[in-house]
């Protein structure tokens, strides 16, 4: 008997139970369609981070303050301020260190934005002309903090796309007034929108000159000194990464005076990237093993349905081996049922899941949008799965059915 007999006999004998075959694929078509949903999900959150990291720039290094150890404990990074204003201007210089294009420093605060009757809490960020360029923003209207801004501690602010939509609707917000924890700002311009992932929402924030975050909104934490939260450095080219952190790290230590350990961290946008991915890539795989549980389940109740079968059709297996059909073909014959079951639940939970997938594209999460991407190597994966699961559980069915002996399935009622 060759394949495609087994095939149509396969089909015949399952349509003659529809109700039961359909549930019994009903296990599949559910755990298929989870392992597709989810990890298109998952992908697509992935795809979302390494957009949201690309987009602060390109060829970044991010230089953040060390960590203290108290009591032989070593603190959280960024638990002592060691970065200062003067540290950026001197990694920005491009006489002195050829492989870095700019640097810019920044602070950050949260505060609570008022415009007449509404207000909005969110994040201020003090930075410098250079931020512009090298985290890769443009403005949609007005202008972006000046040099002249930064060195008259001007109280200039430079609304993120959200804030302004917030406070001013469909409003022009350039040439408004805001007050910033109390104090009055105004409008310069505003970013055009950049979006966010569940990584950091950049449309969420407010810009205004570091001096004057330094000077008036932040005077008692820095007590008047030029501390930063953190330089953004760009280098030359992708190329010229490793050269300009290695030039970063060198002129920190000269300025520092730093002989063991080192007082900062440096880490490049590609390592951001790598632990966003792995991060991303652990829980992708995380949900696809959880969906792929309800799989085993399905699996189980195609064993389930196949040892009834082979129960109901004892007398048939009698008659069958009674003419000739070997123990090859028996067998062979219930191992095409258990895979056909299997491979058109695979079938019909691919459409089910990709279908899921989709309509999970566009619902907004925390200020990003969901964006899921089924890729083939998920479609493969889950039938390839789902079929091994068809075989294995149909491997002690078929093996039940072909041992039986001839007589006793003929005598059997």
């Amino acid at each position: 008997m060759n394949f495609v007999e087994s095939v149509r006999i396969a089909l015949r004998s399952l349509s003659a139970n529809k109700l039961r075959a359909t549930l019994t694929m009903l296990g599949i078509i559910i755990g298929v369609a989870a392992v597709i949903a989810l990890m298109g999900i998952g992908r697509g959150a992935q795809q979302a981070i390494d957009s949201q990291i690309r987009s602060m720039g390109t060829n970044l290094l991010f230089v953040s303050p060390g960590s203290a150890t108290l009591g032989g404990v070593r603190q959280a990074g960024g638990s002592v301020q060691t970065l200062t204003l003067e540290d950026a201007v001197a990694i920005g210089n491009p006489q002195e260190l050829p492989a870095v294009v700019a640097a810019a420093p920044e602070v950050r605060s949260f505060g609570q934005v008022v415009y007449q009757g509404d207000n909005v809490n969110t994040q201020i960020v003090g930075v410098t002309p250079e931020y512009e360029t090298v985290r890769n923003y443009h403005v949609q209207s007005g202008e972006f903090i000046s040099q002249a801004n930064v060195t008259a501690r001007s109280p200039i602010a430079v609304l993120g796309a959200n804030v302004a939509s917030q406070l001013f609707s469909d409003n022009d917000p350039v040439g408004q007034t805001v007050r910033i924890n109390n104090i009055t700002f105004k409008v310069g311009g505003v970013l055009e929108s950049k979006g966010g992932s569940g990584f950091g929402n950049q449309d969420d924030q407010v810009l205004i000159p570091l001096t004057t975050v330094l000077s008036r909104l932040e005077r008692g934490r820095f007590r008047g000194g030029n501390i930063v939260s953190q330089i953004s450095v760009q280098a030359a080219s992708a190329d010229q990464i490793d050269a300009a952190l290695q030039q970063v790290s060198d002129v920190l230590r000269e300025r520092h005076h730093i002989r063991f350990e080192d007082d900062f961290s440096v880490r490049s946008q590609q390592d951001l990237l790598e632990s966003a991915n792995q991060i991303t890539g652990v829980l992708t795989l995380f949900l696809g093993g959880v969906a792929g549980i309800s799989l085993l389940v399905g699996g189980i109740g195609i064993m389930n349905i196949m040892l009834v079968s082979v129960t109901e059709r004892t007398r048939e297996i009698g008659i069958r081996k009674a003419v000739g059909a070997t123990r090859r073909n028996i067998l062979a014959q219930f191992l095409t049922e258990a895979v056909i079951l299997s491979v058109l639940g695979g079938i019909i939970g691919i459409l089910l899941g990709a279908g899921i997938a989709r309509l999970a594209s566009g619902i907004p999460m925390g200020g990003a949008t969901l964006r899921s991407v089924v890729t083939i190597d998920s479609v493969l994966l889950a039938t390839l799965f789902a079929t091994a699961v068809g075989l294995f559980f149909g491997i002690y069915p078929a093996f039940r059915a072909a041992s039986l002996n001839p007589i006793d399935a003929l005598h059997y009622e």
